[in-house]
């Protein structure tokens, strides 16, 4: 369902039903950044779950410790397969009577169905209201206020505020903190009521609030090397995408897939590693995600995320094999669109160079020495 957002001039919309741009796309990123701006994220999914053993029973199956939040509080959090690998990222928001769960409009259906036969004996009840509440998206630095008032149904505001600002309690970051860029990333969500929209609408047209389309959005997170789960494919765990820095708790107890989490992290090296790739811009084409990522003529990861950065210029996220050389060049191939957009047939490989995010040396924190292969000659 197309968003009453996309009726506002110059918008472009995306394939999910939301504005990509308004016409200005970096001005629109700036004002994003500043707090000036809000985002249509409409077409993303929510699931709720109430009852009095929500926390307590969400923290059983999934990766962070929820047992205790707030109400008011918010947390990220993954459901993971019994190996460990990622099924599902959560942005949970908890009132006091109901946690609300943020995600990506496929998750929306078949995380609902999933929780719901998970109840057992617990008293919870899930339901998938993606079709009632929209989700609005804003960065929030420290001389920024909210742009839209959140819904407040049970007395606390519908507010979730990305922790991936900084390495969460029980969390672990494998990136090089020097530097790191998720400290300037201080965005939050938003839900109100989806009949809201187009009062909202009205309101950016008479200049009241400003927007930004999604494309703005993805830029600012990808230079924030934040992870989502487009980043993410079947083989994905968390320790790739250095995904335990704000979604893991290392020392919380079970939950599906912890035995994975704790054995590559004290003992093992996630296969591969996450970087943000600086891309030529010489030749005006964007590779786009699911392109390959080639050292010389071999495949060694695949792009997940590419954008346009207001100052980096064309950036990237990629996967790559863990043993691939931190300074090795790179190459993207990128398809060239024609005037109306469309794919043409030309394909041109666009130079990449390589920025750590999650080094080769990942995991292994317990330090166990390597014990000797039994007959194996001591030198």
């Amino acid at each position: 369902m197309a968003s009453p957002l996309l009726t506002l001039p110059g918008a472009v919309a995306g394939p999910a039903g939301t504005a990509d741009h308004y016409g200005e796309p970096v001005a629109e990123q700036r004002m994003l950044e500043q707090g000036r701006a809000i985002v249509d994220l409409s077409d993303r999914g929510v699931v709720t779950v109430t009852g009095p053993d929500r926390l307590s029973w969400i923290d059983s199956l999934t990766s962070q410790a929820v047992a205790t939040l707030e109400a008011g509080g918010s947390a990220e959090t993954l459901l993971l397969d019994p190996q460990g690998r990622l099924e599902h990222s959560i942005r949970l928001i908890d009132d006091g009577v109901t946690t609300w769960m943020l995600v990506d409009a496929a998750q929306a259906a078949p995380l609902a169905a999933w929780f719901d036969r998970m109840r057992f004996m617990m008293r919870v009840e899930v339901a998938n209201v993606s079709a009632e509440w929209a989700t609005l998206g804003q960065l929030l630095p420290a001389d920024a206020a909210l742009l839209v008032e959140p819904a407040a149904p049970n007395g606390q505001p519908l507010l979730w505020r990305d922790p991936w600002v900084a390495v969460r309690d029980g969390g672990w970051q494998y990136a090089a903190a020097e530097g790191h860029p998720a400290a300037g990333y201080a965005a939050v969500e938003l839900l109100v009521p989806r009949s809201e929209l187009p009062a909202l609408a009205e309101r950016v047209r008479s200049g009241e609030v400003a927007v930004a389309g999604a494309l703005a959005l993805e830029a600012l997170r990808v230079a924030a090397w934040r992870p989502r789960l487009n980043d993410a494919d079947e083989r994905s765990i968390p320790h790739e995408l250095d995904w335990l820095r704000s979604a893991v708790h290392l020392s919380k107890g079970c939950y599906r897939g912890q035995e994975t989490v704790a054995k590559v992290h004290n003992l093992g090296h996630p296969p591969r590693r996450l970087v943000m790739l600086h891309l030529d811009g010489s030749a005006s084409v964007l590779p786009e995600p699911g392109s390959a990522v080639l050292a010389g003529d071999v495949e060694v990861g695949r792009l997940t995320s590419s954008a346009r950065h207001h100052e980096l210029g064309p950036i990237g996220l990629a996967v790559v094999k863990r043993s691939l050389d931190e300074a090795a060049p790179l190459t993207v191939p990128a398809v060239v669109r024609d005037a109306e957009g469309s794919p043409t047939d030309e394909v041109v490989p666009v130079a990449a160079a390589q920025q750590t995010i999650v080094p080769p040396t990942a995991g292994a924190t317990a330090g166990v020495p390597r014990i000797p292969r039994l007959g194996a000659v001591r030198r």
